[in-house]
Order: structure tokens, then sequence, then C-alpha cells
């Protein structure tokens, strides 16, 4: 069983039982990056011609970006790690959280570059209310699961992990921080902030994994403990979902007051709605918004891969090739040339 508290017994790695996640691990270490290694003072000329409502966005997306990094590493520190048994996942979890890490220093490093007021950027998690509604819906979950009441061994307690994991995984980087990385990505769609497009791309390529391990995850904890596919649960999951969308779509108008060419918080929004459907039907739920992708550019980076209804059954042939082959079941090519996203001289592109 993935899921419980580990023992001594657990600290093998031989005979291996969750491949998919050693596999993981492997892809991630060969996804291995460094912020400084992306020449950002390049986009320097680019924020001297934005716009207030433009120069917002990017502020209040950072606002978000660079605590939540640390928000979602003490999640999975105190919420998933302590609770799996196995060896693979442990050696993923410890790479992701040094990925979460380095995500937060590659955001201190855009504070650093442009001429942001950080103290106003630092505070803004902590007094815009769309924010702070975010933050605690997260937190609602993690507080529950440093709590001494909780029992991983009983159904309950297992529900408790799923609803974290739902939470953070699924919802805060499968869906908030998506919406996210289209919006810092649409600004390289219209020639500006390009090098900055690049850390997106490269924390895009981190939390495809991230978000794969997580749903792997939920349905392997599923198909071992079937007493938890109930439709009632599957409910409780879909609400947490939902929820959500609803939190990152006012956080959206927050972001987009007046709207800037191209882009607004409908805009912003519908493409949060398809992502949600589409993040539904990878746990195996149907999809609630039925709205279509106004962002197709973004298509690659949000269709993960395909699973059955783990309310009915389980497709465990999922698995990440370590030496970069294309993956059972996967479709949409997330191993490409590991060149095409690095940064670029602006007189070479």
């Amino acid at each position: 069983m993935i899921l419980g508290k580990a023992s001594p017994t657990d600290m093998n790695l031989h005979p291996m039982n969750y491949k998919w996640a050693y596999d993981l691990y492997n892809q991630a270490v060969r996804n291995s990056w460094f912020p400084h290694e992306i020449p950002l003072g390049e986009d320097l000329a680019d924020w001297r011609l934005m716009t207030e409502d433009e120069r917002h966005a990017v502020e209040f997306l950072m606002a978000f970006f660079n605590p939540a990094e640390l928000i979602v590493n003490r999640s999975l520190a105190l919420g998933v790690y302590p609770y799996l048994k196995s060896p693979e996942c442990h050696l993923y979890l410890a790479k992701q959280m040094f990925e979460e890490a380095n995500h937060c220093v590659a955001f201190e490093y855009v504070l650093e570059t442009f001429p942001l007021d950080r103290n106003r950027v630092y505070e803004q998690h902590l007094e815009v209310e769309s924010v702070v509604k975010k933050e605690n819906f997260i937190n609602k979950y993690l507080i529950r699961m440093t709590e001494e009441t909780l029992n991983i061994e009983t159904p309950e307690g297992k529900k408790d992990f799923l609803r974290n994991l739902v939470a953070t995984n699924i919802v805060m980087e499968g869906i908030w921080f998506y919406s996210g990385f289209m919006v810092a990505l649409s600004f390289r769609q219209r020639n500006q902030l390009r090098n900055l497009g690049s850390m997106i791309n490269w924390v895009l390529r981190d939390e495809s994994l991230h978000l794969k391990f997580g749903i792997q995850l939920i349905h392997t904890i599923l198909e071992e403990n079937p007493e938890l596919l109930t439709k009632e649960f599957a409910e409780e999951i879909r609400n947490i979902v939902i929820e959500g969308v609803e939190l990152e779509g006012n956080y959206n108008k927050d972001m987009f007051p007046k709207g800037i060419l191209g882009l607004n918080a409908d805009y912003v929004n519908q493409y949060v709605q398809y992502v949600a459907d589409r993040r539904l039907e990878e746990l195996g739920l149907t999809s609630h918004f039925g709205v279509t992708n106004p962002a197709k550019w973004m298509s690659t980076a949000t269709d993960v891969f395909e699973l059955v209804n783990f309310f009915e059954q389980q497709n465990t042939s999922y698995e990440v090739d370590a030496l970069g082959h294309k993956p059972t079941g996967e479709t949409h090519g997330h191993q490409k040339d590991e060149n095409k996203d690095k940064p670029k001289k602006k007189e070479e592109e």
C-alpha cells in the first residue's frame, strides 16, 4: 500500500513497487535548471514600453507566485511526504520540493530585476482579498493534515489526504498556476518579455511533472482503497475543483481591472474553466463548465494525458520514460528538444 506512515522496512528501492514515481524522478532530474541562467535584464527594454495595466498584471502575478511556491512546498512536506510509504515517491517529492524552492528563487529574481515595489508585492498576498482567499483555501486542507486527530489508516484519514492533494496539486498547481502561466506567456505571444517567457516555460515543464505525479498518486490510492470509490466522495472532489475555479475568477478580476491588449478577466477565466474541465476529466470525472479553449496556443501545455474514470476503473499503464521516449498513452509531447525553450538573445530571435 502506498499510503500510510513509513517504517524502516519502507526504505529500500528494490523490489520497486511504484516505478512510475521513480521514472518521474529521473525525468525531473533531466529537467533541472537554475534561474540565473536566464538573462532577464534583456527584458527591461520591453518593461519600459509597457502600459501601467500591463505592469500591474505582471506585478500581481509575482505577488501570488512568489509565496505560492513555498506554500506548495510546505503542503508537500507536511501533508504529503509523511503519509507515503513508497521510497520511490519520497525520491520524487524531494526533487519536487527542490523545484518549488527553485521556482520561488526564480520569481525573486524577477522581482530583483524589474523595477517593482518589492514591499508592495510581498504584502499583496496578505492584503488583497482575492489572494488571501486562495491561500486560505489551501491552508484549510493543509491544517487538517497536521492535526493529531488525523489517522491516515482510516478511510476518513485517507479522504483527508486526497482532499489536500486535490487542493494543492490539482487546483493550485494544475489550474491556478496554469492560469498564471498563460497570462505570462501571452506577453511573449506579443513579442514582449521573451526571456521571462523562457523562465515560465521551464517552470511549466516542472509543473507538468508535478501534475502527472499528483494525478497518478490519486489514481493509485483509489485503486488500492476501493472503499473510497463512492459517488459522494467523487462529488466532494468535484466541488473542491469548482470552488477553486471561483476563487481564481475573482483573483483574475483584480489582475485585470481594465484589461490589456488581447487579454482581460473574462478571457482568462474562460481559459481557467477550460483547464478545470481537463483536470476533472483527468481525474475521471465529467467536465463541468463546457467551454472552449480561448488560448489554443496553450493547448499542448494544458492537455496533459488521458486517464479513465477512477470511480469505475483504473488505467495504471502510464509512466514516463526516464530516457526521454514518449510515455505510454501520452499524446502531447512534453519530451521535446530541451534546447527549444532556452532563452535567446534578442538579436538571435
